[in-house]
């Protein structure tokens, strides 16, 4: 008889603290009862990159990693405080609504990549409100090793110096993106897309593949912002024609002068015309202008030191410079 009124009294106990827990819980402002769709959206911190995703110059839009690697990729949320709790996160192919995985918590700034190649946008969600963070997207590459031969799922790209030469120290991209017809106009930084990097070679099958270093990425939009501020502004967009971007070993051993381990095998190059004094034409004034801001923002980032190459001879419909962030100086003229 007195187990049973112990047990009575325990039930009674435990029934009188859930009832207590319950009262007591306060649910985050945009979960309870009675809130709109748009003041839950409101009351949802904007969550952005850190400006550390977008460079140096703070206009580069991709980061480039291999499947499944843990990337850094820092936020910013909206009211300060730091990172609020709750929130999780998924990568999404980009331009679409497919997700690439399952939603993760965001504990840190430290993301876990998806495994299959392609370009994806980040989604944070919070109290069934999601977010879609743009300004700075990932891009999944096809690790080096899976090329076969010549040739990476069909698409002919040819034999790099490391795999024919006896030069242990021969470099080799790290892998390729993959690109399909809908990824064309996606960007890279403010002023370059996938299409800039694409090998104009005559092949028609997608996907097709490139090799991108951010660093050249992040050199372009310097120089660009460079121009601007001899101009009087902080930022300005420019026309920028990209000649070349990145050039398959196959395709660059048909191209006229070009070297056998151009830098443009390993996608730290562009041949780029630059309209630097948005004047609307393009001439040798404007690439001696671009020469110019090379030089001084090699000056003030030795770590992006590359190649220069000046090219105004009348043989070429509009002069144009090369640029490159192969980590030491060289120059010449063309």
């Amino acid at each position: 008889m007195g187990g049973l009124v112990i047990r009575r009294t325990a039930l009674l106990l435990s029934g009188v603290a859930a009832v207590a827990a319950v009262i007591a819980y306060r649910p985050p402002p945009e979960l309870q009862a009675g809130s709109s769709a748009s003041s839950v959206r409101s009351a949802v911190p904007r969550a952005e990159p850190d400006s550390v995703l977008l460079g140096a110059s703070g206009s580069v839009r991709m980061r480039f990693v291999r499947s499944g690697e843990r990337v850094a990729f820092p936020l910013v949320f909206g009211g300060g405080g730091g990172r609020p709790p709750g929130f999780t996160y998924q990568w999404v192919v980009a331009g679409g609504d497919r997700p690439a995985d399952v939603a993760r918590p965001l504990e840190g700034d430290t993301l876990l990549a998806p495994l299959a190649p392609g370009f994806y946008e980040l989604s944070v969600r919070r109290g069934g409100v999601a977010q879609r963070v743009q300004d700075a997207r990932l891009a999944v590459l096809v690790p080096f090793e899976l090329k076969l031969g010549r040739s990476l799922n069909g698409y002919e790209i040819g034999r790099y110096p490391a795999e024919w030469s006896h030069d242990e120290t021969a470099e080799r991209p790290a892998g390729f993106a993959e690109v399909r017809e809908e990824h064309l106009d996606l960007p890279l930084t403010r002023h370059l897309t996938v299409r800039d990097f694409v090998t104009h070679d005559q092949q028609r099958q997608w996907p097709r593949y490139i090799a991108v270093d951010p660093r050249l990425l992040d050199k372009v939009e310097l120089v660009l912002r460079e121009l601007a501020r001899r101009q009087g502004e902080e930022v300005a967009d420019y026309d920028v024609r990209v000649h070349s971007g990145f050039r398959t070993p196959m395709h660059n051993a048909g191209v006229e002068g070009a070297a056998r381990d151009s830098r443009h095998l390993y996608g730290d190059a562009a041949d780029v015309a630059i309209d630097a004094d948005r004047d609307g034409r393009l001439t040798l004034f404007d690439a001696y202008r671009v020469e110019q801001a090379v030089e001084w923002i090699e000056r003030v980032h030795p770590e992006l030191a590359g190649g220069l190459g000046v090219y105004s001879s009348p043989r070429y419909a509009t002069p144009y410079c090369h640029i490159d962030a192969r980590g030491e100086r060289k120059r010449w003229r063309g």
